[in-house]
């Protein structure tokens, strides 16, 4: 029996969790009020529960709460909010649209190729339907999954989507939880699966009910958003409750493919069960039980295995983790940026390097920014349980003009960048639009109807920039400007230099898709800048020469050329160039070469 409003015939089913409350009461959009059996704990996680069954009411009807005769508030567990956060709630069955997925069977981690993107700003429509426009040329290009940023109801039109109130909820301008099926459905079509990020470290400050409704927070923990969720203490296993039924529900109801977990590393549980393991659990049995492959893939910088490890060897048994030692050591790498964290990753190539190889940089290491040691070694972990990225909206946004990666570099080094991360041996992922170098930034903001909530995060913001030692304001998360700005223009991959670099991601996804020896654990060197991963096949090896510096490098390798990111390489799949004597490996340029055999690697001794 869910949390919420359940559909059940002619009727509506409805559960709330409020421990503490005498009378809770269900408000009708005619203005009765219907009062709810307080249930008795009978074994099922109904202790705290009220519920009540009313006929003649059903989808699109809207109904709030009411607890011991104080105002009237929308139901925690909600799935729509089609008047914003502070209206009331209404009734979605979620029984009445028409799947045409059927025989879907998900998509694989292994050979995964995820594209993170916001459905405000996605397209010019900002909705789910606006994505469907797109499904098309991300399929072609070579994409696997598609990544929502959160799209659970937060407060106004614009917000990233980390501020959301209801967790259960399907964001109201994006178009909702039937819009969120048409998106689904037409991506399955597509053979695209859909990843959902969910929030469950902490909740939004404007529109939060629950702390009305029972012990959702605890004042033992803090997060740096807010009051840190109850996972472990009184009251705590409905808390828990709450949060798997509504990711469950977005793989249950809506056919979802997975769930990325924002930043678990700020979830506080010192449980012999932790929530993140039942949670993963839960949602794995989930789509077991619809027949498709689901997963569940976790952010976290604690550089801790246990996230991707089985929960028989004492792991989580989260299908897979971001890494942002691969993102760090790479823009360091590609720009010697070294300002703030960047400065744990100074060995740039080098650091790069031992990312390729083993996962992670820091496995124990001394991190001079933590003042601490940092991280664990990678024991047994398959090289696709790390997902890789150049980008993505937190890198991007947390920056004070939410400059993009792409505004700071040459065409050479965007090649470069591209072939390092869709080369490597992990689940790479692509922040929307860098596949044609959208000029678009991705600043932060809001719609918070609060006027005093929205001046603190003016505040916040601009204090947080100026402890970075950055000149100017960022620009206001508040105004309109800020996240129209923001839209994305894919008419641009068809234009000019636009059209080359969308280009090369095709082609190196295509490389990635038919050649998949390149995902496994390769054998890496790092000399001077310059990167080689080898990967045995049979009795050949398929090499990819990354080179992080400003000079030409003279290789001795013998083989066949597949593709180079720079103009003297293969222009298509289907060219492939004999290397019968040495060859010359441009300035930020990356080759990827099946090889006869191989004598050595120098540099231009001219250079």
């Amino acid at each position: 029996m869910s949390l919420g409003a359940e559909v059940v015939g002619g009727a509506v089913r409805f559960t709330v969790w409020a421990p503490s409350a005498a009378l809770v009461e269900v408000i009708l959009a005619d203005g009765r009020a219907v009062p709810m059996e307080p249930q008795a704990e009978d074994g099922n996680g109904k202790r705290g529960t009220h519920e009540v069954t009313v006929d003649g009411l059903g989808a699109g009807d809207t109904y709030s709460y009411r607890i011991d005769g104080k105002a009237e508030l929308p139901d925690p567990a909600s799935r729509h909010q089609p008047r914003g956060v502070a209206g009331p709630s209404a009734i979605v069955d979620s029984q009445q649209f028409v799947w045409t997925d059927h025989d879907w069977p998900g998509r694989s981690l292994r050979g995964a190729v995820i594209h993170e993107l916001h459905v405000g700003t996605f397209t010019p429509t900002g909705t789910f339907d606006g994505v469907i426009a797109e499904l098309k040329r991300l399929f072609d290009l070579g994409v696997t999954h598609l990544e929502l940023m959160p799209i659970n109801a937060f407060p106004g039109d614009r917000n990233w989507g980390y501020d959301g109130v209801f967790p259960f909820a399907t964001q109201h301008s994006y178009g909702g939880p039937a819009g969120l099926d048409r998106l689904i459905d037409a991506a399955h079509g597509f053979g695209l699966g859909v990843i959902i990020d969910v929030v469950h470290n902490h909740i939004g400050p404007e529109g939060n009910v629950l702390p009305q409704f029972g012990p959702y927070f605890t004042d033992t923990y803090h997060t740096p958003w807010g009051p840190a969720l109850n996972f472990s203490e009184q009251g705590s296993d409905q808390v828990r409750r709450f949060f798997i039924e509504s990711a469950v529900q977005w793989i249950t109801d809506h056919h979802a493919d997975g769930l990325r977990l924002d930043a678990v590393h700020a979830i506080v549980d010192p449980t012999a069960k932790p929530f993140l393991e039942e949670l993963t659990a839960a949602v794995h049995e989930a789509g077991a039980a619809a027949g498709r492959e689901v997963l569940v893939i976790a952010e976290s910088s604690a550089n801790d295995p246990s996230l991707i490890a089985p929960v028989d060897r004492g792991g989580i048994g989260c299908d897979a983790v971001w890494n942002d030692d691969f993102h760090h050591a790479l823009r360091v790498a590609v720009t010697d940026d070294t300002d703030g964290y960047y400065a744990d990753f100074a060995g740039g190539a080098a650091d790069l390097a031992s990312a390729l190889a083993n996962g992670w940089v820091y496995q124990g290491q001394y991190s001079g920014t933590r003042g601490r040691k940092h991280g664990r070694p990678v024991v047994d972990a398959r090289p696709e349980q790390f997902v890789v990225f150049s980008q993505n909206h937190d890198q991007i946004g947390n920056r004070m003009i939410g400059d993009r990666l792409d505004h700071h570099l040459d065409p050479a080094r965007r090649g470069l960048v591209a072939a390092t991360v869709l080369l490597s041996p992990f689940t790479p992922m692509l922040f929307m639009g860098e596949e044609y170098g959208d000029p678009a930034p991705f600043p932060f903001f809001v719609d918070h109807q609060d006027r005093g909530l929205l001046d603190a995060v003016r505040s916040g913001r601009k204090e947080e920039f100026s402890s970075f030692g950055w000149r100017g304001d960022p620009p206001d998360p508040g105004a309109r400007e800020t996240f129209e700005s923001a839209v994305l223009d894919s008419a641009l991959s068809e234009h000019a230099d636009h059209l080359r670099l969308a280009e090369l991601y095709r082609r190196l996804l295509h490389l990635r898709r038919t050649h998949p020896e390149l995902a496994g654990w390769p054998e890496v060197e790092e000399d001077d800048g310059l990167i080689e991963m080898r990967h045995l096949v049979g009795e050949r090896r398929l090499t990819v020469v990354l080179n992080f510096s400003d000079r030409t490098r003279h290789l001795e390798t013998r083989g066949d050329l597949l593709l180079a990111t720079s103009d003297s390489g293969p222009q298509n799949e289907h060219e492939i160039f004999d290397l019968s004597k040495p060859w010359t490996l441009e300035p930020w340029s990356a080759a990827a070469i099946y090889e006869r055999s191989r004598t050595a690697t120098g540099n231009d001794p001219s250079s």
